[in-house]
């Protein structure tokens, strides 16, 4: 049997063919364009191969509520020529087969409790912080998905004493995203990330940031692990700075687990999200 998974994302399509094993037959790379454009692509990697079902990891705000009249668009996203855009609808309408249908950090969530950093638990969260901040969750081994999905990009924080900037989310400027992803750091600071690496204050004020995230994570979900990628934290002197700041933040309050195997990076690497979508193809009945 083979899985088809597509992980889209606003700078590229990433699609992969398994077996049931989750060994990757084939693998492409497709710039992300216009729906006409990239979406003929897709179909074209796809149509070589008699699959059994496809998960799709996407980029959003997308519709994941099944009572929706628009379960499986692509919604309100600023990417040109994608709002509104039927996902779910124009793969079915090629393929007559059961297509899953989460976000592009839902799957790497997914991907990391069932065969990454989280192997052998029941719960994950998955942070990315990169060009955006965006996170997905496991809960009792299952996708947390209501209404809508989780933007946990966009909570509230408190900012830094010594931070003057004024935050750069359209819609809320001083939001963890906002105040804490590369575009923020590079706004702030004047040089991107990687060009910032032996600069402690640059970083301690990151890990200020993400550890207030973290935080309401931590109080509002319990996740037995976290797990945080992203160009951003490609920066591993992060993570302890992180953890010291959360511990900081918690003040005993609950208790909690070892800090240095509840923050952790993924194991999958960039392998993450895809791995998800071939996980969620499996379970997608």
């Amino acid at each position: 049997m083979m899985y088809g998974a597509i992980e889209a994302g606003g700078t590229k399509f990433v699609c992969a063919v398994s077996d049931e094993n989750l060994n990757i037959l084939e693998r492409e790379s497709i710039k992300t364009t216009v729906p006409a454009e990239t979406m003929n692509l897709v179909f074209k990697f796809f149509d070589k191969f008699k699959l059994e079902a496809i998960g799709v990891g996407s980029f959003g705000p997308i519709d994941i509520n099944k009572k929706s009249k628009t379960y499986g668009y692509i919604t309100n996203t600023p990417k040109k020529g994608w709002a509104n855009y039927d996902f779910v609808g124009a793969i079915k309408e090629r393929y007559n087969i059961p297509v899953g249908f989460t976000t592009d950090v839902n799957a790497a969530a997914l991907g990391e409790l069932k065969k990454g950093a989280a192997v052998g638990l029941d719960s994950c969260v998955y942070l990315t912080v990169g060009t955006g901040i965006g996170g997905g969750a496991v809960v009792n081994g299952k996708l947390l998905e209501g209404y809508g999905h989780p933007e946990m990009g966009h909570i509230l924080v408190r900012k830094h004493e010594a931070d003057k900037y004024e935050g750069n989310c359209p819609f809320h400027k001083t939001c963890l995203e906002g105040l804490a992803a590369g575009p923020a750091i590079e706004a702030r600071w004047g040089k991107k990330g990687y060009d910032l690496a032996d600069k402690e204050e640059v970083w301690e004020m990151e890990a200020y940031y993400i550890a207030q995230g973290l935080m309401t994570y931590t109080l509002t979900l319990s996740p037995e692990r976290i797990v945080l990628g992203g160009g951003v934290m490609k920066q591993l002197q992060l993570f302890p700075l992180i953890r010291k700041e959360l511990e900081k933040l918690m003040a005993k309050y609950v208790s909690m687990p070892n800090l240095d195997e509840y923050i952790v990076p993924p194991a999958l690497g960039d392998n993450a999200g895809i791995t998800g979508c071939l996980l969620l193809a499996m379970e997608t009945k």
